[in-house]
Order: C-alpha cells, then structure tokens, then sequence
C-alpha cells in the first residue's frame, strides 16, 4: 500500500478562514506529523539509468524523450505534456483533502469523457468507510452506483489538475544571499512566493503553490484547478480491494484488486464548483483509453502521479538517525496502537467498520517502518552514502574556494543531526503516543473556542458560529469513535509515554497522575471518560449549546491536552532550530554535489509535484535461488484463500467466475492476470497512479512497491525494485462480470 500517512495541511488544530470555515483535526492529519515534524527529506537527486527517477514532465523533450522512444514510447513529447494543448498530464488527478491542497495523498487518472475516476481501493477506503454502517457495509460488500443518480458525494474530497509549471527560480534566488540567516531567507522566500502565487491564480480561480526543488536551490511555481465534487461510483468488496490485508502489504507475488472509481463535477459551465444538485460530469482536456491487449516482459509502462516524499540524497548522519532514532519508535508506537484498536474490531463488528480506516493506515506505516530499517542494514545503505561523501570532501579539499563555500556543509549536518536526536523520542512519544486517544485530538479543536469563550461579551456572534461548527466536527468525529476503545488507548499510551521519556521531559499532567492516581493510568483514563464533556457526542452537544469558558478551561481532557500541546510546541521549537542549521548544510551539499558533476543529469526528490517514470515490465531474483515471475494470476487467489483468516476470504461469485473461467474478454489462454510488475521509480503518493503504455493507454494502476526495496525513498536498488500495479484487465472483469455494472464499462474508450 504505496501511500504513507500523508494528509496533514496543517499543524495547528482547527482555525477560521474568513471567519467562516473551520479544519477539522483527524488522525490522518495527526499521522501526517510523522513526515512533518520529524521527515529528512531534502529534495535531492541523483544521476540515474532510464528505470531511476520521478522526473518534471515539463522537462520531458530535453531529459527523457529520447530514452523513453528507444524503450517503446510511441507519444510525441507534446502528447505527454503540453500548456497549450490536451496532453496525458490532463488527465492526472491529485487527490487531497482540501480545496487548497500544500500536497496529495493519492494519485487518480481520469477514464472517460464524463469525468469518472480510477484510484486505488486503498486511497477510497476512508470515503467507502465513512459511508458504511452495519445497516450498509459497503467495505465488506462493495458499492457500485448504477446510474448518477446513486453516486455518493464525499466531504472535503478534491481532484487537482495541473494546469502548468513554471520554473521562478530567478524570481526567488537573487533576492537571497549566503549571509542571511535561515529564518529570514524562509521569510523572504515566503513573501517573494506569495506575490507569484497571487499573481498567477487569476484572482483565485486557480490553487497555486510555489516548491522548493534540490535542497532549495531551485524553485517551481505549479498551478492547478481545484474540483470540490467528488462522488463515490464504485468499490469491491474489500475480500477483492484488500485481498491479503497486512499480511501481503509490501510483498510480492500480490493478488489484490487494489481500486476504487469516483467520478468529478463541475458546474455547468465546467469551471469547479463544490457539491450541488446542478452539477454536471467534468469534460475532461484528456482522458486515458483502456487497453485490452495485455502487457510482456519488458514491454515499455510510463507511471504518471504525484509522489509525496523521497529521501535519495539523505547523506549517512540522516540514514544513521533514521536507524537509531526515528523507525525504531515510530514501530514501537504505531505496533502499540494497532494491538489496542485490533482487539476490540475482532470483538464487535461495529468498531470493525468505525476503525477499519484509521487500522489500515496505521498497520501500512508500521510495516513500512519496518521494512525501511531491514532493507537500509541489508542493502548497506550507510556505506554506499560514507563513499559518497569522502568523494565530496576530496573534491571540496581540492580547491580553496570550494572549501570556503562548502567545507562545512557536511559537519554543519552532523551536528545538527546529534542536537536533533535530543528532541526526538520526548517529540515522537508526545505527538503520537500522549497525544493520539481520540479523546485528546479532538479537544484540540476546541483551542481557539477556549480563547473566543474568555471573551465572549465581546465577540458572542464568533461564539455562537464557532460552536456550530464545532458541533458538525463532533458529529463527524463520534460517527467513527468507540469510548471504550479509545479509553484503552488513552492508558495504554500514557503509559508508554511515561516508561520511555526521562521524568525530566513529562509535562505536568504526569506529575498529576502520578500523585493522584499513584500511577495508575486505568484509573486516569477512567476519569477522564467519566468527567469529560469529550467523552460522548450527547456531552459535547450539551456544551455546545450553551458553551461557558470555566466549563471547557476545567475538563480534564482539555486540560490534559492543552498541558501536553504546550510541552509539545516547547520541544517542536527546539527541533526546528536544529533542523533550519541541517536545512543549510544539506543545501550546499546538493548544490556542491551538481557542481562536482557538471555532466550528469539529475532528477529532484519527490515533494508532491506531477512526475512520471519510465520503465518496463520486468520479472526478478530476491535471494539467491528465488525468482519471482512478473505477473500473478486468479489461481493465486483461490491458493490463498483461507475462509478462517478474512484477509483471505474469496468471495463466492469469484469463485463460481474462477470454475467457471467465465473472464470474458478480460482473459487469455483460460487464464486471468492479477497483478503484474514493472521496474518504475514510484514512493507514497503514487497510489492509484496510472500504468501507461507506449501509446498512452491504460494498463494498470500502481499500488505498492516490493518487500525486499524497501529502503527505496533512500536509495534506489535498480535489480530489487520493483512497482506492483494490479491489471486494468482484473480490474474491468470486476466491474463487468463480479458487479455487472456494465454502465461504467460502456463509458470506457476500450482498446482491444
């Protein structure tokens, strides 16, 4: 499952947009903090064979275009990427929630020329769940609209076409020098980004972020329209959607129909409008035709998305951190959450389908994590980045000049490393562990109610707007909540936190259970439940409607959060500082790295831009004596299939279909492919991301990258890596022959 825990917009928990529009803080947001508060990205590069990169399609022609025809690209370089004309870039969607989105946590392709949408099933979960109830499983039995009139509307769900790119890097790097100081060069770098972004969004009707390329060395402006109506079309059944669960997340050979179909409207005149009866289909500038002719090896695939985060230039100080520091707690943390959440779902159906997204994204990273640690000791990760850096330093040692403007970086980067690894377990366990119950992440949208309470004689109109948003927040939050479960969480991570951070680092609620509760966390929790106006919808309804400042200022789980945020914010300070000293050194050491190798092309780390890949449809050896095949087939699943495990439950219209070899004309040879493999460059973010062939057609949709690469983000493995992508062939024989919704099958331009 390719996408990391990566939608948090903002850090802080709720704030208002022209005093009208409140942001709901959720676990996905909460998760997000992993990549922000702690994450060493650093938007790098490297030089590369064809297999290796996330390259900017507006550098196509003079990069790429060469090397992709020799592989089997049959498109011109305007087909790929035009601003002037219809091109492949529109029809890449990045999907977000939020109408300003800083980032995607998925990718989606459009598939027809009335808007409707392929992803991944696992970046639709959260939108099937949230639709789902005991009454309506749709997780368990799928959901497929046979006509517009039954698709489902999503809140906060928006598609994002890019429009252009543009590269400003001249408007931003000459107003910086060497001698400001971090702080003012961000500032300055902010000011300088919002003149361009103003300037270029046509007085808002386009979304416009400025990104910072090669350790901020370069800078790219990208505008996009932003589409708020995004409605649920269709969904497997998540036996098909998630066919392996966590078992065969990460891992190879794979037999999941990893995908979900949505649909985008527009206002009538096309232009984005947000959900109404009025709407119509988006007419998109471009939209994929399907192909049914079926991939070889090395047959040539293009992968088209929007990638969240790599780490390729992370030198050996952040592989260290990483090993010693980050993945070991993040695991710890992350397992602890999952043991607490898993217990109650295979109790009681009901939490099963309340928790079944939260559970999906937490159990991704946590395997992630792990998988990253294995793979950066086994591949030697560290070695290859110590080489890297003695060769800088004889290149850098060689030249004054070169010493005088690089001779530091590396040691700049070491030190802030060592000040970093300080702060980060009492952050990691505060942000994750002390602050993950349910119960306390949603006090924190109560943080600036609290300030508008204090004064509410003056301002009793921003009281009363801001406790009826709150109410629709809490009326979300308690839809997906069991107080019994999250009870169990609160004591269980307390605890955690206060056997694994120094007594010198506890905020004062610790002190408080401690004298209070000797200790007993069961009995704080326990308190906290039956005390707070957070514990129930009914309480927090009650409060809302007549709101008093001393009501929320004393509940013990306002209090408790607002003493941890405090602690929080203290220690998030302190890492900043030490993370704008690492920020300059990796700065220079990327900018002396390109100027040591003038000849080589370098591609940019991934930040949640568009990129495509290219490579080929390729088999590989994991281990000595081991070699896995390039694609899977319906037998796999019926050789899996455990009706006592319900990760690996076949559903009984497959199986008739599988007997039956009813495929239609989705198969070949008695025969039904899955999943196929190829060798392009993807990371988180690339989920649902299209799998083109040489002639722009659909073939597949990435989902997840190989077990035995998972070190990846940091350094590529050309011979290990491996994209997993289920076939677009499953994929229509699901919705044709499983569903019968052969409506959306007529929408499609079908290749054969």
């Amino acid at each position: 499952m390719l996408n990391k825990i990566t939608t948090m917009q903002k850090f802080s928990p709720v704030f208002l947009k022209n005093g009208a529009k409140i942001r709901k803080f959720s676990i996905k947001k909460l998760m997000f903090t992993i990549l922000i508060v702690f994450a060493l990205s650093i938007n790098s590069f490297a030089s590369c064979p064809p297999d290796e990169g996330m390259w900017l399609p507006m550098f196509v022609e003079r990069l790429n275009y060469v090397d992709m025809q020799k592989m089997g690209l049959q498109l011109t370089s305007e087909e790929i990427y035009s601003i002037n004309n219809s091109s492949l870039k529109d029809a890449i969607v990045g999907l977000a929630g939020s109408s300003e989105p800083r980032g995607y946590f998925c990718t989606g392709e459009i598939v027809s020329d009335q808007g409707l949408l392929f992803t991944n099933h696992h970046c639709g979960f959260d939108a099937v769940q949230k639709h789902s109830s005991l009454e309506h499983d749709y997780l368990t039995d799928g959901f497929w609209a046979m006509n517009k009139s039954e698709e489902l509307p999503n809140e906060d769900l928006t598609a994002s076409f890019l429009i252009r790119m543009e590269n400003v890097t001249d408007s931003i790097l000459p107003a910086l020098s060497d001698t400001m100081s971090e702080s003012d060069r961000s500032s300055k770098i902010r000011k300088l980004s919002k003149k361009l972004k103003k300037e270029a969004s046509e007085d808002g009707k386009y979304h416009v972020t400025v990104n910072s390329f090669y350790g901020g060395n370069e800078y790219y402006m990208f505008i996009y329209e932003v589409f708020e109506d995004v409605r649920l079309v269709g969904a497997p059944p998540s036996a098909i959607g998630k066919f392996g669960g966590d078992t065969d997340n990460w891992m190879w050979p794979r037999h999941t129909g990893d995908f979900t179909i949505f649909r985008v409207y527009s206002a009538p005149d096309g232009s984005p409008a947000k959900y109404a009866d009025e709407n119509v289909p988006l007419k998109p500038k471009h939209y994929l035709p399907v192909s049914l002719k079926g991939i070889e090896e090395e047959d040539f695939a293009m992968v088209w998305g929007y990638p969240g985060g790599t780490d390729r230039y992370l030198t050996s100080y952040g592989v260290e951190f990483k090993l010693q520091n980050t993945n070991p707690i993040l695991i710890d943390i992350l397992g602890k959450r999952l043991d607490v959440m898993k217990e109650d779902m295979d109790a009681d159906p009901d939490v099963k389908i309340k928790y079944a997204s939260q559970y999906a994204g937490l159990a991704n990273g946590w395997k992630m994590f792990i998988g990253s640690s294995k793979g950066l000791k086994r591949l030697k990760v560290y070695d290859k980045k110590v080489k890297i850096e003695k060769n800088f330093m004889e290149w850098v040692n060689s030249d004054p000049e070169r010493m005088k403007k690089y001779g530091n970086a590396l040691d700049d980067i070491a030190k802030a490393n060592k000040e970093m690894e300080k702060e980060i377990t009492p952050l990691l366990y505060l942000n994750l562990a002390a602050m993950g119950p349910g119960i306390i992440s949603f006090a924190r949208n109560f943080m600036q109610f609290h300030g508008l309470l204090e004064d509410q004689k003056e301002n009793p109109e921003a009281v009363k707007e801001t406790a009826e948003q709150l109410n629709e927040v809490a009326i979300e939050h308690f839809k997906d909540y069991n107080p019994p479960t999250d009870k169990k969480m609160l004591a269980e991570l307390f605890k955690m936190y206060a056997d694994n951070i120094s007594p010198k680092k506890y905020p004062e609620i610790f002190s408080e259970i401690n004298k209070k509760y000797k200790g007993d966390y069961k009995k704080f929790a326990n308190d906290v439940f039956k005390n707070s106006i957070f514990a129930s919808l009914d309480k927090t309804e009650q409060f809302l409607e007549n709101p008093k400042f001393k009501t929320l200022d004393k509940d013990l789980a306002y209090k408790t959060m607002n003493g941890l945020f405090e602690t929080l914010m203290k220690i998030s300070g302190k890492y900043s500082s030490e993370r704008k000293k690492l920020n300059k050194g990796e700065r220079l050491f990327i900018a002396g790295l390109r100027e040591m190798n003038p000849d080589k092309v370098y591609y940019p780390d991934a930040n949640s831009t568009m990129r495509l890949s290219y490579g080929k449809v390729m088999d590989y050896f994991p281990a000595d004596a081991v070699h896995y095949d390039y694609i899977t087939t319906l037998e796999g699943v019926m050789e899996k299939e455990d009706p006592d495990n319900d990760e690996f439950i076949v559903p009984e219209k497959l199986k008739e279909l599988y007997q039956e070899k009813d495929y239609g004309r989705y198969g070949k040879d008695g025969e039904l492919i899955i999943c196929f493999l190829t060798t392009n460059d993807i990371t988180g973010g690339n989920s649902g991301s299209p799998v083109i062939n040489g002639n722009g057609e659909l073939i597949g949709l990435a989902f997840d990258g190989n077990w035995e690469a998972m070190s990846g983000d940091v350094a590529f493995e050309p011979e290990l890596q491996r994209t997993i992508n289920v076939d677009i062939r499953y994929v229509l024989f699901i919705i044709d022959k499983f569903a019968g919704a052969t409506n959306l099958i007529d929408e499609l331009t079908i290749v054969e």
